[in-house]
């Protein structure tokens, strides 16, 4: 029974196989792209064909064969489910469609394979380009990819003596040149002729922090990473060079910087900036110890503590020190050891009184920042400070004794939970400090037990205090923007020497792109990170003439922002630039 059974079942199969011989290429061919995409990684890695098999059995490139394989192990790819329609009309025709697959497989950009099919006589747009791809499940090309790639090799950096009047650039990096105007504004030339930086045999120190500080606002991680700049001769010539040096020149100056340098070039720095308004230091500072871990084995570095990884580690500690008011970094150190980091509250401190002329106002830091010593020498200095005080038992037991009536509810005029604290203040006499202190204990504030702050005013408000301390947090904010921004955590060295100019620049950089906001409607709070998506990050073309080097910018979502501002318009002479000013071209609107 079982015999006939499965000879009755054979011939069934034989009949439908020459029932259904037309059927065949249903699965040699799939016409559906769900099914195409399902065979073709099918036939990769169930039969072992090649990307290159694939691709020409399939219609895709090797390229969009690795990248549907990797899509599929992400786990982003779902099968037998009716992909979203292409285009309507004619541009939905098969005619269409393979002429934009197969110009697809020569890694053309949407724009161009618009282009080309238009060309041949059916009006076709960028949009429905990429409907049509997107309905193979094929992704966008980056955005500066317009072709296929040619092999970029860097051009020897070197300092531009005759000017090439009348050549012309592609600048894949070309929205670097609106921070011109900011570095001119900032007067980086004077600042860094007067801090003594190194230089070398063929480049001078401008030539070598300038293009160390154009890799820190192109948001490159390291210094070794600089080769896209190298390889675009456009980008050079912002600051007077044939184009950006290669790495490992990059890399290897910053060991022959001393902490002196950097030192002065932030005193002018600040200097400058205290002159066009960009910070004045006049609502105190914020100041903060932020670890940058290093990645590496066997490196001359102490053990501090991650937050991020919450453990010790070996790192490079570095102090920052935040303008309140503008919420700007005024000051950067990363060459801090243990035994000297108590004492960096003081140094900022003599830094701001040669920038200022005078010891700056309110500071306001945790309390991991300094020690009791330190504090007893600002208070004999009558600097006011604004920090926290550990709880011990004996202080919470005390606290806990108090009776209702020593506590005060204050009301707070800010957003969010927590607008009602309890606040109960008293002079107190610490061991080690010579003068009376004023403790400020704040409960109803979420904590389990009351904050305590210490400080050496005495006529402020406590609950004033207590919301200026709350607003300290904005460093940590800042710092946050200088990570995802400039890259601050990507560690380049395992020696302090070169992490103390990474972060010098990280102060520089930060600076230059608040110029930048400051001049742009609607983005003068912007972070650095949105300043770049939006108007640096950005391709176009230099054309350099006798007395002047336009900039002709791709044009881009945000292009009218830059417009409204005044870009086209603008006829800035550039110092470094032997006489010529820089101007912008737009494509109109």
């Amino acid at each position: 029974m079982e015999v006939d059974t499965t000879l009755r079942w054979s011939r069934d199969v034989q009949k439908d196989r020459l029932r259904y011989a037309g059927r065949v290429d249903y699965f040699v061919t799939p016409a559906e792209p769900a099914q195409r995409r399902y065979e073709a990684l099918r036939s990769y890695f169930v039969d072992g064909a090649s990307a290159a098999e694939v691709g020409s059995r399939f219609g895709y490139s090797p390229a969009t064969v690795h990248q549907l394989a990797a899509e599929l192990r992400a786990g982003r790819t779902q099968f037998f489910v009716s992909s979203k329609p292409g285009p309507r009309g004619p541009r939905k025709s098969g005619r269409i469609r393979d002429q934009v697959l197969a110009l697809r497989a020569e890694d053309r950009s949407v724009t161009d394979i618009a282009e080309r099919v238009s060309m041949d006589g059916t009006p076709v747009s960028a949009q429905s380009v990429w409907a049509i791809l997107h309905s193979e499940g094929i992704e966008r090309l980056g955005r500066a990819h317009v072709g296929p790639s040619p092999r970029l090799d860097p051009v020897r950096a070197a300092p531009i003596g005759d000017w090439p009047a009348g050549a012309v650039y592609d600048c894949d990096h070309a929205g670097l040149y609106v921070l011109l105007p900011a570095l001119a504004e900032l007067g980086i030339d004077k600042l860094i002729g007067a801090a003594r930086y190194p230089g070398t045999k063929v480049l001078s120190p401008f030539h070598s922090l300038t293009s160390l500080l154009l890799v820190k606002a192109s948001r490159t991680g390291r210094a070794a990473n600089a080769f896209p700049l190298g390889a675009d001769p456009g980008l050079g010539l912002a600051v007077g060079l044939s184009a950006v040096p290669k790495g490992t020149h990059l890399t290897s100056y910053s060991y022959r910087v001393k902490r002196s340098s950097n030192v002065a070039l932030l005193e002018g720095l600040a200097r400058q900036a205290r002159e066009i308004g960009l910070y004045s230091g006049e609502a105190g500072f914020n100041l903060d110890f932020h670890t940058i871990r290093h990645h590496g084995d066997e490196v001359p570095l102490e053990e501090h503590y991650v937050a991020s990884r919450s453990q010790r580690t070996r790192s490079v500690l570095t102090f920052f020190a935040q303008d309140h008011a503008s919420t700007e970094m005024v000051y950067a150190n990363a060459d801090v050891t243990k035994a000297d980091q108590a004492s960096e509250v003081i140094a900022f401190a003599d830094y701001w009184a040669r920038v200022a002329g005078s010891d700056p106002g309110l500071l306001v830091f945790d309390s991991k920042v300094t020690t009791y010593k330190t504090l007893d020498e600002l208070a004999a200095r009558g600097i006011t400070f604004l920090t926290l005080r550990q709880r011990g038992a004996k202080v919470l037991e005390a606290l806990a004794a108090l009776p209702p009536s020593a506590w005060t509810t204050h009301n707070l005029k800010r957003a969010g939970r927590y607008r009602h604290p309890q606040i109960h203040e008293e002079i107190i006499h610490l061991k080690g400090i010579d003068l009376a202190l004023r403790q400020i204990a704040v409960r109803n504030i979420g904590h389990e037990h009351p904050t305590l702050l210490i400080t050496n005013d005495l006529a402020t408000a406590a609950k004033d205090l207590f919301g200026r301390y709350a607003e300290r947090m904005i460093i940590e904010n800042e710092l946050d923007a200088d990570i995802s921004g400039f890259h601050l955590n990507a560690l380049a060295s395992g020696l302090p020497l070169n992490v103390d100019l990474d972060t010098t620049l990280t102060v520089l950089a930060g600076n230059a792109y608040r110029l930048l906001a400051r001049k742009l409607p609607r983005y003068e709070q912007a972070t650095p990170d949105r300043l770049w998506r939006h108007f640096l990050d950005n391709t176009g073309k230099v054309v350099v003439a006798d007395d002047h080097v336009r900039v002709d910018l791709a044009l881009r979502t945000y292009t009218p922002v830059l417009i409204d501002a005044g870009y086209p318009e603008l006829d800035l002479p550039v110092p470094w630039w032997g006489g010529r000013t820089l101007r912008f071209g737009f494509p109109p609107r």
